[in-house]
């Protein structure tokens, strides 16, 4: 007797066109260009922004069991374990929104977190389809960065490349002539955080491009520009 073979293939057809679902991860440095790239693969892909920020608030807001260990560290000043962690996210991967894909943003943010993903990916179906990098050196980053500067009087924010004042060393708005920068935005405080940006995220580059999901675009283009070529590596998947 010939052997015989089932097989079962689910596809979401959409006026015709078949539906892939869109599980991807962004990454990039501080002052990149993340979040505007976010809101635009959201936009016009109709799949949830899943930042880690949020999810965590939410958690703990809504009582969840991940929620609640989760609290219990941050109520004592500790950080909050990777397994916790990855507990909170698999919670909000299980979410029904996330059928036809997600926008994970902020995780993983080591190696043990990337493995888990890949682990939950799995197990519920949702594995990545793509990681987009934004990448901008980190000199035209510092330059980005560190350009911020806000008048002492009224409060009028001004960046030394991108919007200087029209009158050099005076405010647009009311004349001043005083000015500072914030703490984040000061050289050394600026540097810090690449520096340990870019030591956190070079073994997940590394591993996602071992694994044939990185995809690198290059930020330093006009915003437009910038999500016109995301766009295009998402509409090949």
């Amino acid at each position: 007797m010939e052997p015989t073979f089932s097989f079962e293939l689910t596809l979401n057809f959409d006026g015709g066109k078949t539906m892939v679902s869109k599980n991807l991860m962004l990454m990039g440095l501080p002052g990149a260009g993340k979040g505007t790239q976010a809101e635009k693969i959201i936009t016009v892909f109709d799949i949830p922004h899943i930042s880690t920020g949020d999810i965590f608030r939410a958690a703990i807001k809504n009582g969840t069991p991940m929620g609640i260990k989760a609290k219990s560290f941050i109520d004592k000043g500790e950080l909050v374990p990777d397994e916790v962690t990855n507990g909170i996210v698999k919670e909000r991967l299980m979410e029904p929104d996330t059928k036809d894909g997600y926008l994970l943003d902020g995780f993983p943010r080591n190696m043990i977190q990337a493995k888990a993903l890949q682990e939950m990916g799995s197990e519920l179906g949702k594995s990545l389809s793509a990681v987009i990098n934004i990448h901008v050196d980190p000199d035209s980053l510092m330059e980005r960065l560190t350009g911020r500067y806000i008048c002492r009087n009224c409060g009028a924010t001004y960046h030394k490349v991108f919007k200087p004042t029209k009158i050099d060393g005076t405010c647009d708005r009311c004349g001043g002539h005083e000015f500072y920068q914030r703490e984040d935005d000061k050289p050394k405080t600026v540097k810090n955080r690449l520096d340990v940006n870019l030591k956190m995220n070079t073994p997940l580059l590394a591993f996602y491009k071992k694994l044939g999901l990185l995809h690198q675009v290059d930020g330093n283009q006009e915003i437009n520009k910038v999500f016109s070529d995301v766009k295009e590596i998402l509409n090949k998947l």
